[in-house]
C-alpha cells in the first residue's frame, strides 16, 4: 500500500489543478446556493432609521418616571409627523422609526395607561429598546465576504443591505457517466447477473446515459462528457479487462495525476485533467463512489466556483461504539447522530460497513474518520465526522 495517496494528498493535487471559473452578475433572488466573487457591501446603513426594539412608547428618559400624553400613534412604515416634545409620548410598534427628541423606549408591560396618558413609575435609561442607526452595518461595509457560499442568512442580510445584485461564479458544467454491462435502470426487469444503476442517481447532474462496457461506447460518451467543466465518472476504473474507464480517456488526451488513495472504501479513485476540464473516476461500488465525490468531487467544484474553504468540514464528535482500524488505510464508516452529555455529538457506527451495501448507507447521517492503525477505536474516543 505504499504507492498509495494519502486523503490529504489527493485532495492537493486537485486543487492545485482547479482553474476557478468566470463571474457573472445576477439578481439576488436568484442567488441561494452560489458563490460570491466580489465581496458585496450595503448599501445603506442598517438599520437605516433608528427604530424601536420593542411594542411600546417612545419618550424622553428625562421625563420618567412620570405621567405623559400621547401625542401619536406611530406604526412600522408610518413616522410620526413631527418631533416628540418634551413631556409627551408616542406609542410606537417594533420596528417603527423612533421619532427625533425621543432618546427610549418603554415596552407596554411597563406602563399603566389611561384614556390618552401613560403612566411610568420608573426612570427608563437613554437608548433602552432602540435599534441605532447603522449598528448593524454602515452604507459601504462588508456583508458578505468573495468566496462564501451564499445561504439563507447570507441572501437575507444582503436584501436588508439593500443590495438587488451580486456577482457570483459561474455554475460548472458536470456530466456523470455511469459504466458497466451489467447496470438496469430502476423499474426494468433484471436479468441474469444484472443490478439496478444507483451510482448516477448518487452523483446526479448533467448525467450522460449508462453504458456497456464497450471501448467505442465509452469512447464516444466521454468524448461528449469532456466537453463539460467537470467529468465524473462511475465504475470501469480498476484493472479488469472491463475495466475501460482510464485506458480510453488516455487516447482522447487525459493526463492521469493520480489512481488510487490509501481510504477505505473507495481506494480505486482516479483523477486526471484534460485542458481546463477536471476528469474524476469513482469506484462502481456505490458507497464507494458517495465517498470519493465527498472527499474528492465537491471540494473540485466548490473550487471551480472560487469557494473559499473548499474542503470537507469534519466536525468533532465520539464514538457511542467500538470501531475497528485498518492497518493501511484511513476508513469512513458510515454512522448515526445522536445527542451525548454536555451537547456532545455521538456516531453509532452502523451494521454493515461493505462497500457495495447502499441500502444500509441509507440509514447513516455520517460519516466519520476512523484513521488507519492497528487494533480498534474505544466507545468514546474522539473522532472527526462528516454530516451527510
Amino acid at each position: 500500500m505504499a504507492d498509495l495517496l494519502t486523503i490529504e494528498e489527493a485532495q492537493r493535487l486537485i486543487l492545485e489543478r482547479v482553474r476557478p471559473l468566470g463571474h457573472e452578475r445576477l439578481p439576488l433572488e436568484n442567488a441561494a446556493g452560489r458563490v460570491l466573487a466580489e465581496t458585496a457591501h450595503a448599501a445603506v446603513d442598517l438599520p437605516p432609521f433608528p427604530s424601536s426594539a420593542m411594542d411600546g412608547f417612545a419618550l424622553r428618559s428625562a421625563d420618567t418616571p412620570g405621567k405623559l400624553p400621547v401625542a401619536f400613534r406611530i406604526a412600522a412604515g408610518a413616522p410620526a409627523p413631527r418631533e416628540l416634545r418634551p413631556g409627551e409620548a408616542m406609542a410606537i410598534a417594533t420596528g417603527g422609526v423612533v421619532p427625533d427628541g425621543a432618546d427610549a423606549v418603554i415596552p407596554f408591560e411597563y406602563v399603566v395607561e389611561h384614556d390618552n396618558d401613560v403612566e411610568i413609575g420608573d426612570s427608563v435609561a437613554a437608548g433602552a429598546n432602540v435599534r441605532p442607526r447603522g449598528k448593524d452595518a454602515r452604507a459601504g461595509e462588508t456583508v458578505v465576504e468573495a468566496g462564501a457560499r451564499l445561504g439563507a442568512a447570507q441572501v437575507g442580510a444582503l436584501a436588508a443591505s439593500g443590495v438587488a445584485e451580486v456577482v457570483c461564479s459561474a455554475r460548472p458544467r458536470a456530466s456523470i457517466l455511469t459504466t458497466g454491462t451489467e447496470l438496469r435502470s430502476p423499474g426494468e426487469p433484471l436479468g441474469p447477473g444484472e443490478v439496478y444503476e444507483a451510482n448516477g442517481l448518487i452523483l446526479a447532474a448533467q448525467r450522460l446515459a449508462a453504458v456497456a462496457d464497450d471501448e467505442d461506447a465509452h469512447r464516444e460518451s466521454l468524448a461528449r462528457g469532456l466537453q463539460s467543466d467537470l467529468l465524473v465518472t462511475s465504475g470501469g476504473v480498476s484493472v479488469g479487462p472491463h475495466d475501460l474507464v482510464r485506458r480510453v480517456e488516455a487516447t482522447l488526451g487525459v493526463e492521469e495525476v493520480f489512481w488510487r488513495v490509501a481510504v477505505k472504501p473507495g481506494k480505486p479513485v482516479s483523477f486526471g485533467v484534460r485542458g481546463s476540464t477536471l476528469v474524476f473516476g469513482l469506484p462502481g461500488n456505490p458507497v464507494s463512489s458517495l465517498v470519493g465525490f465527498e472527499l474528492f468531487v465537491r471540494p473540485a467544484v466548490l473550487a471551480l466556483q472560487g469557494h473559499a474553504e473548499p474542503l470537507p468540514r469534519f466536525e468533532p464528535g465520539r464514538l457511542a461504539a467500538a470501531a475497528k482500524q485498518n492497518g493501511d488505510r484511513d476508513q469512513l464508516v458510515r454512522a448515526r447522530r445522536r445527542a451525548g452529555d454536555e451537547g456532545a455529538v455521538l456516531l453509532e457506527p452502523l451494521a454493515g460497513q461493505e462497500s457495495h451495501m447502499i441500502v444500509r448507507a441509507a440509514g447513516a447521517d455520517a460519516l466519520v474518520l476512523v484513521p488507519r492503525g492497528e487494533g480498534e477505536l474505544p466507545a468514546g474516543a474522539p473522532v472527526r465526522y462528516l454530516r451527510l
